[in-house]
């Protein structure tokens, strides 16, 4: 990389940094208070400030400033099952705020990679991990692959979109086929391919009202099906 591209992203690295350090409070997670993120008050307040100070009206939604139930659930699954990740290498998929991808750091996990696509999201992913000690790297989308040869796949929150969903689920499907132990958290949003999962716990997360028209969600977590116990056509439909 050429030096005056270094520097305009450093530069930009540091300007988005400074905007979650600016509008975000570093708080301890409701459900996994042993882990810190830079968490907004507010979601529509903060949204209209990316939108104002990037000059772009169609920014995507500020996930990244929020504890999500499903990823709440998967953190706190692997911190209190630490051999699920403990030596293995994890990828967290549409990581957010970076919650499950640095609980999985914590629980042992021998690397860690968080998949995102908001540069934001990267930015709060960075400031998470450092707070709370761990180490994740991040990268962008991967969603095309089977997983980044990842022997842990970690799905959060990610089914509230058919787009989004059916390429989550390919993935997953493809990981799971070359080896890899999959994991989902979720509260049964629209798009969640329920007849191709598995319960194996469930949490009742405290969250934020605004978004969730709750205080408190009942989230799951879930494995991939091995292809011959799986029901229905496969596909994703509205629950």
């Amino acid at each position: 990389m050429a030096p005056e591209a270094a520097e305009h992203r450093r530069r930009r690295s540091d300007a988005l940094a400074q905007f979650v350090r600016a509008r975000c409070r570093l708080c301890p997670v409701p459900l996994v208070p042993e882990i810190r993120l830079h968490l907004a008050d507010e979601a529509f307040t903060l949204w209209e400030a990316i939108e104002r100070e990037s000059g772009e009206p169609s920014q995507p939604p500020p996930f990244w400033a929020f504890a999500w139930p499903g990823g709440q659930a998967l953190a706190r699954y692997l911190l209190d099952r630490p051999g699920t990740v403990a030596g293995r290498t994890v990828l967290d998929l549409g990581a957010g705020s970076g919650l499950a991808a640095i609980a999985a750091a914590r629980a042992g996990a021998a690397a860690v990679l968080a998949s995102e696509v908001d540069p934001l999201a990267s930015a709060a992913i960075a400031l998470n991990a450092n707070a709370n000690g761990a180490k994740v790297e991040v990268t962008g989308d991967v969603l095309d692959g089977d997983g980044e040869n990842a022997q842990v796949v970690l799905a959060g929150d990610v089914w509230y979109e058919r787009g989004l969903a059916e390429r989550a689920i390919r993935l997953l499907r493809q990981a799971r086929d070359r080896g890899a132990e999959i994991f989902v958290g979720d509260i049964g949003r629209a798009f969640l391919p329920r007849s191709l999962l598995s319960e194996l716990a469930a949490y009742d997360v405290p969250v934020v009202a605004e978004l969730e028209d709750a205080a408190v969600k009942r989230a799951l977590i879930m494995t991939l099906l091995p292809p011959a116990r799986q029901s229905g056509t496969g596909g994703v439909t509205e629950a």
